[in-house]
């Protein structure tokens, strides 16, 4: 991000945490955004301009209360969001030479082989994660121990109480976006590593999905 002269380091991280705040927690007004970092809500407007020139974030008006209160019939709130641009902030896991990898197998090999390729990264995957992970722990801290493995790999991950001992599996960014787009297995063989690795008892099952459009992946996630 560009910064002011004299006064970059400041604004460039308060910047950083406003980017962070909306990739993981969605639109939000400046008022919001102001509580959460402890500043002024004219502060956070004038870096979300910032942001704004740069066509990292846009305004979208909505009618849900203003910045400073209940808001009028003829005067929505601004709701800032993170633009496609934006997605140069966060790791990509080099997604032009992936795309090209797997065009390069598919013409190659075809659909049995990019199977078997998907089918080895799985197998790499299930065994270092197992590694890492306590087979024997609660659910709920499995959950956690695979969040900071996937956090680790650029996902952003969370763990979120869903109710009644489920829980919702949240990563906010999809560092492989670009290969999971141009290869839908990427995405089958997550669900079936996390399936693996959090045990026979445990259902999982998909409930936002970054390629189909959604801000974030999500997975709900509870003991059978």
């Amino acid at each position: 991000m560009a910064e002011a002269a004299g006064r970059g380091a400041p604004e460039s991280k308060t910047r950083r945490r406003i980017v962070k705040l909306l990739k993981t927690q969605g639109p939000q007004d400046s008022l919001r955004l102001a509580a959460k970092l402890k500043v002024t809500p004219m502060a956070v407007r004038q870096h979300l301009y910032a942001l704004q020139q740069e066509k990292l974030v846009a305004a979208t008006p909505e009618r849900h209360g203003g910045e400073g209160g209940p808001v009028s019939v003829g005067r929505p709130a601004k709701f800032w969001r993170l633009t496609p641009e934006a997605n140069r902030l966060f790791p990509d896991a080099y997604a032009e030479l992936s795309v090209a990898l797997i065009d390069a197998v598919g013409d190659a090999f075809g659909a049995a082989g990019m199977e078997r390729l998907l089918d080895a990264r799985l197998a790499k995957q299930r065994a270092d994660y197992a590694a890492r992970m306590d087979s024997k722990a609660s659910l709920a801290s499995k959950l956690q121990q695979l969040a900071r493995i996937r956090t680790e790999e650029g996902y952003m991950a969370e763990v979120k109480p869903a109710g009644r001992g489920a829980f919702l599996f949240v990563e906010n960014h999809c560092p492989i976006c670009a290969a999971a787009t141009a290869c839908q297995g990427f995405c089958a063989t997550e669900l079936d590593l996390f399936r693996s690795v959090l045990g026979p008892a445990v259902n999982v099952s998909r409930a936002e999905h970054i390629v189909s459009g959604d801000r974030r992946c999500a997975y709900r996630i509870s003991a059978l």
